[in-house]
């Protein structure tokens, strides 16, 4: 890909040369570039060469800025603590009830486990162990593994959570354990994995185990499936993570609102516990009606956002104004004079870029600003962001202009 979307590398044998499979080029023209890409589609010579997928994930940045903020090794944590495991079914262990916003449990927030559909598969589950946490990952990252298979399974009473076919694995391991041959059980696993089904033989063979009724009919809905080391690896990660929202809330939200929104309302975070609830039912009532068509992807971006400020709120912590001297360029962090209190970012203000903030950060360690016409002058702040700061009341302590001290 000549995009910045994570993509794969082609591992070519030490003995040969890229140009014995393919042509190169530089990514979108540029001459300059250390990369060079593949001119032909993987597809078309997958059979020849490796590739190695190289994937993005945010979470090993987020437990970085954890374990340098409390400096608690993610190593060292628990996967098996009561209070963290109740989040996955309650708001209990937080002493909050936010079922007002449709959220009965403490996932908001929380990797792979905070999105509106697994949040639901949660409340119809009732996770109480890891493996169980292992099976919900493997369902809803599976394609027709949850919806109109497991669900209904599940739903009915046909079988319990522990009993579906959560991750590939299962298939090999649940066959194997029924009598069926090493081998054979393999084959009809990556069969069904790959949603290609069942064939007529593997059916009549496994008609002789004792299998469950329901089995053969769950394997042949089934179109992708998730390796059970995946699910694993994204449970491990989510239950550190979640780990961090029990013990240490105030760095949780510093972490949660510096590297996973994707859009603020900053006033109305500021404003507190009405403010959110308002902007949240203006956000949802378009939703709701024959206007959500005006409802823009920022406004769900916000409307996510502000689900966390409000969780935040609830249990008690606050959001401080922006602040000339203390906040950050583009993290937010605990205010260490005020009580349960975080301080936003400059990049929390639309239209306020990083360099930007770091403009202001810098000059701030120089010397303090005597006046406005002085932070106008040693910083990028246009006059709009200016006006946007006095609007705030950020910039109440600075008079105007500078004017010379006589004394």
């Amino acid at each position: 890909t000549t995009g910045q979307h994570p993509g794969g590398i082609i591992v070519i044998p030490r003995e040969m040369d890229v140009f014995d499979f393919t042509p190169v080029q530089y990514p979108a023209d540029d001459l300059s570039s250390l990369w060079k890409t593949t001119h032909f589609d993987f597809h078309a010579i997958h059979d020849n060469v490796l590739k190695l997928d190289i994937l993005g994930h945010v979470d090993p940045t987020v437990i970085r800025m954890l374990q340098d903020l409390t400096h608690v090794d993610p190593k060292d944590i628990p996967t098996n603590d009561q209070k963290v495991m109740s989040l996955f079914n309650s708001t209990e262990a937080m002493g909050i009830d936010l079922s007002e916003i449709n959220c009965k449990t403490g996932a908001l927030g929380l990797p792979e486990f905070g999105t509106p559909f697994v949040r639901g598969m949660l409340e119809q589950t009732h996770p109480s162990t890891f493996n169980d946490l292992v099976i919900i990952s493997g369902l809803s990252h599976g394609t027709d593994v949850y919806l109109g298979n497991a669900e209904l399974l599940i739903k009915s009473g046909t079988c319990t959570l522990k009993e579906v076919i959560g991750c590939r694995d299962d298939i090999m391991v649940y066959l194997m354990h029924k009598g069926l041959p090493a081998k054979l059980s393999f084959t009809i696993m990556e069969s069904v994995r790959k949603g290609k089904g069942l064939k007529p033989e593997w059916e009549e063979e496994m008609a002789k185990y004792d299998l469950d009724p329901w089995y053969a009919d769950s394997c042949k809905k089934i179109k992708y499936m998730f390796p059970k080391a995946h699910a694993v690896a994204y449970v491990m990660m989510a239950v550190r993570i979640a780990w961090f929202k029990v013990h240490h809330p105030l760095y949780y939200y510093c972490m949660f609102f510096s590297i996973r929104c994707d859009a603020y309302d900053i006033d109305t975070m500021i404003a507190g516990e009405n403010a959110i609830r308002e902007r949240m039912n203006d956000i949802s009532s378009r939703l709701n009606s024959d206007a959500k068509n005006e409802v823009s992807k920022k406004d769900k971006d916000i409307y996510s956002t502000l689900e966390l400020a409000l969780e935040m709120v609830l249990r008690g912590y606050r959001f401080s104004n922006i602040s000339l001297m203390k906040s950050q360029s583009k993290t937010f962090i605990v205010d260490k004079d005020q009580k349960n209190t975080i301080i936003p970012p400059f990049t929390s203000i639309d239209g306020l870029g990083e360099s930007v903030g770091n403009s202001v950060v810098e000059e701030r360690e120089k010397r303090p600003f005597l006046s406005k016409q002085d932070l106008r002058e040693r910083t990028s702040l246009s006059d709009t962001l200016i006006k946007r700061l006095e609007a705030m009341g950020v910039l109440d302590d600075l008079q105007n202009e500078n004017q010379m001290s006589l004394f």
